[in-house]
């Protein structure tokens, strides 16, 4: 039994154990099926509270885990101490140098809403209560991709504590390698505080949804992807099969249906986007349109995401090409009729801005993918065990031939046996180890 007496007398911010009532909720995340049992978690106020609870997990050989939401949470933290970063979450904009300055704990939503008070926009992911640091850290690939590229291409700099408890700064010329290794590199590398982030001039979009009937599923999926070998560099799609469930929650006019649902983004003029959509609508009658002029402060509204905590089990991975055998595959496995225990499975078109790296470089991984395929369960679960992950598999067996040979971190989700895609080249993930090794030399971070 570890005595936390010494480290709570150090700290701001509140160290709660198993026996509190507060543990519960300050070791909860997003995804409410992984319960994460650390002999301590700390609610940090500020960065001096990392660096202590850092500098006593390496004196007292705990293991240190982070988390800000728990969007990422895949398999239960035991044992160790957890750094609960929620209470970081100021947002500050300097609309003259087009950057926001963020805490570890603040979610997109909030810098979205701060940079368009401003008229300026981050490059987000698509859910707004994601975490800014995890995603970034990531790489992130959002509603933005072809345009923008990854999330972690805009970030300037981190305020860091490494695994010896100090307190750096990483830039493109501070600490560049720290700095290089946070620009996707993901986990290991040191607990990051606050973020600088890059912001573009984006007032308005053209997007949206387009969806379709179950009888139109496998028509607008296959011209949707004859269609992407020549869209325009700067329109991001997706397409993804999803079985709305029969229960209150959902609108009456998606409950218990299956339907197509098409996610497109221009960040352009309406005509220009209405242009480009066109051949898009014309694959089939919508059952739903939503698509049309949209403030850049609700980006989230493109892929609305949920924004409550569940229970949820994800798996994905980079495709290096999309094309019609792989849509007739993959329908194969999820198109209509199916049976399977799935809410969704998606594929999303990359390339273009994706596939060009900073000029510093980065750990970002998934450069060369043109797309992902994502397969999200029935949220139960009694099912996590054996019943989805056999529906997973088979999804990824029948789409193995397309599937990247590297993944990226942010969209594996549960890793399943045999899976294919390395998170990062062997090049870059030896260069991750070394960069670890020397930032965190007594392995304290899990």
């Amino acid at each position: 039994m570890v005595d936390f007496t010494a480290l709570r007398s150090l700290l701001t911010g509140a160290l709660h154990v198993p026996a509190d009532s507060a543990f519960a909720l300050a070791t909860s995340g997003f995804n409410l099926a992984v319960v994460h049992a650390p002999d301590a978690v700390v609610v940090v106020a500020d960065t001096a509270d990392i660096s202590h609870v850092v500098t006593f997990a390496r004196d007292n050989r705990l293991k240190v885990s982070v988390q800000a939401t728990g969007h990422g949470a895949e398999s239960p933290i035991s044992g160790g101490i957890l750094i609960n970063t929620s209470r970081l979450d100021s947002v500050s904009i300097d609309a003259d140098g087009r950057l926001a300055t963020v805490g570890a704990g603040v979610r997109w939503g909030a810098v979205v809403a701060a940079a368009a008070d401003v008229k300026l926009a981050p490059i987000t992911g698509s859910s707004p209560t994601v975490g800014v640091v995890g995603l970034i850290t990531g790489g992130g690939l959002g509603p933005l991709a072809r345009s923008h590229g990854f999330a972690s291409d805009y970030a300037r700099g981190f305020t860091v504590v490494t695994g010896t408890g100090d307190i750096v700064e990483a830039t493109a010329t501070e600490n560049a390698d720290l700095f290089w290794a946070l620009r996707g590199g993901k986990v290991g590398l040191g607990i990051i505080a606050e973020a600088r982030i890059a912001l573009v001039e984006l007032e308005n979009l053209y997007a949206g949804s387009l969806i379709f009937s179950e009888e139109h599923i496998e028509a607008v999926a296959q011209g949707w992807a004859r269609w992407t070998e020549s869209a325009n560099a700067d329109l991001t799609t997706s397409i993804s099969v999803v079985r709305f469930p029969g229960i209150e929650v959902v609108p009456p006019p998606l409950r218990g249906r299956t339907l197509l649902v098409m996610h497109v983004a221009y960040p352009g003029d309406a005509i220009t986007g209405e242009g480009l959509a066109a051949p898009l609508r014309a694959l089939a009658p919508p059952y739903l349109d939503s698509l049309g002029v949209l403030a850049a402060r609700d980006v989230a509204q493109i892929h609305n995401d949920p924004t409550q905590p569940g229970p949820g089990w994800a798996s994905g991975g980079l495709l290096a090409s999309i094309d019609q055998k792989l849509i007739a595959a993959w329908l194969g496995v999820v198109g209509a009729g199916r049976d399977i225990p799935a809410v969704m499975s998606e594929i999303r078109h990359f390339g273009s801005a994706t596939t060009v790296d900073v000029p510093e470089g980065s750990a970002a991984s998934g450069r060369s993918a043109q797309g992902s395929l994502t397969f999200i369960g029935a949220p139960v679960p009694d099912l996590f065990t054996t019943v989805v992950p056999a529906a997973a598999d088979a999804l990824f067996a029948a789409t193995a031939r397309w599937l990247a040979p590297e993944s990226n971190v942010n969209f594996a989700g549960i890793t399943r046996p045999g899976q294919k895609g390395s998170l990062w080249s062997a090049a870059t993930a030896e260069r991750l180890t070394t960069i670890r090794r020397r930032y965190d030399p007594d392995g304290v971070f899990a």
